[in-house]
This record gives structure tokens, C-alpha cells and sequence, in this order.
């Protein structure tokens, strides 16, 4: 079997990780990226990767040193707390067994793609969507002739389009600012010593603070509230304007802690994003159409309350290129690489369907929980311990962690 031609849509942390570990066995593709040119400006907050997901695709990937480079491995640090900024738990850093490094989406994207042979990325090649016999539609040009189309461009993917219509994201109900503190230290020495390197996340009533260290210095924010969709269009102020939308955030936040409402005032630096937060229905999947797949957000869009995006995007890339992998190495032709294939997405469904079914009850745990956070934590803790073990394990699990809470608030007196 020749090799096959393949096609991989987005440049992403997926389509670039499954790239590089296609590259080290030889197998020719191209990355085709809607973004003009290389851009490793600011992408968000920083990413948490996770053995067995993440860790391991960097390893297969072999850029272990490379990631080391740039990971933070006493970044790993979490407190959750209420508004008040009264921690009910705190994890980390964490130790060798259960690492969990940082590392910021910017680092991150340059890392994978200046991994890649020079010139498989084309820049500039936005898909407007895909026609029969896989034919790729781009604003400028159109490419046809592959044997194996793999969509890695996120939430709004046009190959997700071509292989199923009906698979389309939904509105979660919760909408995202972006803020941002540069050099915190010197701008808010406090909250930089509370938030000790990691992250914290405040919550209360459908509102969520969420606070990162940034390898820069800089603190990264993310306020998000319960919101209408058009709530951009309907909000009032202009939600792109820093000094507009610090002054409504501070007015929700009127019942805060101090300190929390200070990092608020001391955003600047010009970030300011507006977002809408959508996911795929859980467990949604789509029926196995010959030469094309998808993997990563493309596949199985979650919010990102559960910190497992990227690294299951990982996973789907690094076992989707072993597939590609197997499949070009035996020489059986293109029924192999789609009998490769179909088996790849059978069981990536079920294995997706966890985390997003974790995301989903994270995100309503987060944001639909009326009460005291002290009652919504141990619910938290439980939603993400059960997406770790087996079924059978799941009312031991539960009440592991109530046994937990209760000693813990009898000794805290709460």
C-alpha cells in the first residue's frame, strides 16, 4: 500500500499533536489551518496534563524534554472556596504519583507546531465546508484527492458538518469574560500569594471566579455566569470594553471578597473576551462514513469545567495515529486504514461519553446549585472521582467522599 493521502483540518493542540506522531513513522499528511500565519499570542488560561491522557501523548510524541522545557510541575496547585474566598478544598502541589503539570496554551501550541516538518501546515486555508469524494472547500482555493479526511478544528467543524448535520453544539447557559492581571506581582502581591502558583476557582449561586497563574507573571481570569444566549447583544454595555465590563462585573459581584473584587479592578492589559460556552449533546456520536473522522472538541465538545479537554484531544490524536499507523505499515489498501478507522471511533464513543457526562454534571453542579458551596463541593469531588473508576465502584466512591466531608467539616467546625 502506497501512502495514503491524508488530510488533517486545524492546527490545534489535536491536529498537531496527531501530526507529529504521524511524522515520526513517516506517514506524509497536511495540516490545513485557518489562522494566516504561526500566532502564539495569549490563547486563554494554562492547561493541566494528566497521565495516562496527555502525559503519555507527549511522551509517544517524544517531546518529553521539549514539554518539560516549558511545563510547570508546582502549578498544579487548586483551592476552591465561596465568595468570600473561604477554601473548602485545597490540592496540591501535587506529588511525583499524581503530577499534573501546567502549561500555557500559547507554550504549548508553539511546542507541537514547531515539531511538525517545515512547510505541512497550510496557512490561511479557512474550510467553508466539505463536498462528496471528500472534497475540501476553502475560501480561496479547493483541494480534492484524499483518502482520509480527520476534522481537529473545533466546536464550529465543517467536517463534523459533512459527516453528520445534525451533530451541532448547544448553548450551555453560561456565558465567559476573559481578564487578565499582568506582572501580578507587583500589581496584586496578595491574590499572587493566595493563588500560590495554581489556580483558584470562587463560587456562589451561578457565578464562578476562576484565577490562573500564567507562566508570564500574569494572572488570568474567567468570570462566567448563567446568561441568555444574545447576551452580548443584550447586556447593555459594550462587552469588549475593559472599563465597561469591569464595572458590571464589580456590580455583580457586590457581595465578594475584597481581594476577589480587587483583581477585578486591576484587570487591564487590553484582554477582554466575550464568550458563549457550548457543548455536544453527551454521547453524541455520529455513523461510520468511510475516509473521514473526527477528533477532539470536533468530536466531543464539553465546557471546560472538568479540565480534561485537551488532554482527551490527546488521547484521540495519539490513538488515531497508531491506527494510521497500523494501518499503512501492514500494506493491506485502504480497507484496512478504514477498517483502522471505524474501530478508532467505536471506542473512543464510549470513552469520550465519560468525560462528557462529567463535564455536564460539573458544569450544573457549578452553576445550577442554589446553598452554601460547602454543600456543592463534596457533589464536585464525587462527580470527578467516578469518571475514574468503574460503575460497580460508584456508591463505594460516593460515600468515601461523604465520610470525607463530614470529618472534614466536624473538624472544621463549619
Amino acid at each position: 500500500m502506497s501512502s495514503p493521502r491524508i488530510a488533517i483540518i486545524g492546527a490545534g493542540p489535536a491536529g498537531c499533536m496527531l501530526g507529529r506522531i504521524l511524522s515520526l513513522s513517516n506517514v506524509p499528511f497536511i495540516i490545513y489551518e485557518s489562522d494566516a500565519s504561526p500566532n502564539y499570542r495569549s490563547q486563554g488560561g494554562t492547561l493541566d496534563l494528566h497521565h495516562g491522557t496527555g502525559l503519555t501523548a507527549m511522551k509517544d510524541a517524544q517531546l518529553w524534554d521539549a514539554f518539560q522545557k516549558n511545563a510547570r510541575f508546582d502549578g498544579d496547585y487548586i483551592m476552591m472556596a465561596d465568595k468570600q474566598l473561604k477554601p473548602f478544598l485545597q490540592m496540591g502541589p501535587s506529588n511525583k504519583l499524581n503530577e499534573r503539570p501546567e502549561i500555557d496554551r500559547a507554550d504549548l501550541r508553539q511546542l507541537l507546531t514547531e515539531s511538525l516538518p517545515e512547510g505541512v501546515i497550510k496557512w490561511g486555508h479557512r474550510l467553508k465546508r466539505v463536498d462528496e469524494g471528500n472534497t475540501l472547500v476553502f475560501e480561496h482555493t479547493t483541494e480534492s484527492g484524499f483518502d482520509l479526511v480527520i476534522g481537529c478544528e473545533g466546536a464550529w467543524s465543517k467536517v463534523r458538518s459533512y459527516i453528520s448535520p445534525e451533530g451541532k453544539p448547544y448553548y450551555t447557559g453560561v456565558g465567559l469574560h476573559r481578564l487578565s492581571i499582568p506582572d501580578a506581582a507587583r500589581n496584586i502581591p496578595d491574590l499572587v500569594e493566595i493563588v500560590n502558583r495554581g489556580s483558584v476557582i470562587a463560587a456562589s449561586n451561578g457565578q464562578r471566579l476562576a484565577v490562573q497563574q500564567m507562566g508570564d507573571g500574569s494572572l488570568h481570569m474567567g468570570w462566567c455566569t448563567r446568561r441568555p444566549e444574545n447576551w452580548t447583544q443584550t447586556c447593555g454595555y459594550n462587552p469588549h470594553n475593559l472599563e465597561q465590563v469591569k464595572k458590571v462585573i464589580l456590580e455583580e459581584m457586590y457581595e465578594w471578597s475584597p481581594q476577589l473584587r480587587e483583581a477585578i479592578e486591576k484587570a487591564h492589559d487590553d484582554v477582554c473576551d466575550p464568550k458563549n460556552l457550548y457543548m455536544l449533546p453527551v454521547g453524541w456520536k455520529w455513523e461510520h462514513r468511510r475516509g473521514v473522522t473526527l477528533i477532539g472538541d470536533a468530536a466531543h465538545l464539553m465546557a471546560p469545567f472538568a479540565g480534561e479537554g485537551v488532554n482527551v484531544a490527546f488521547d484521540d490524536a495519539r490513538k488515531l495515529a497508531a491506527a494510521i499507523i497500523r494501518a499503512v505499515q501492514t500494506g493491506s489498501g485502504l480497507d484496512e486504514l478504514d477498517k483502522e478507522v471505524k474501530a478508532f471511533e467505536e471506542e473512543m464513543f464510549p470513552r469520550m461519553e465519560v468525560y462528557q457526562r462529567q463535564t455536564d454534571e460539573v458544569m450544573k453542579l457549578w452553576f445550577w446549585s442554589e446553598g452554601a458551596m460547602s454543600d456543592v463541593i463534596p457533589k464536585v469531588m464525587y462527580a470527578h472521582t467516578k469518571a475514574k473508576v468503574p460503575t460497580i465502584l460508584h456508591p463505594l466512591a460516593w460515600g468515601l467522599v461523604n465520610s470525607y466531608w463530614f470529618v472534614k467539616t466536624r473538624l472544621l467546625g463549619w
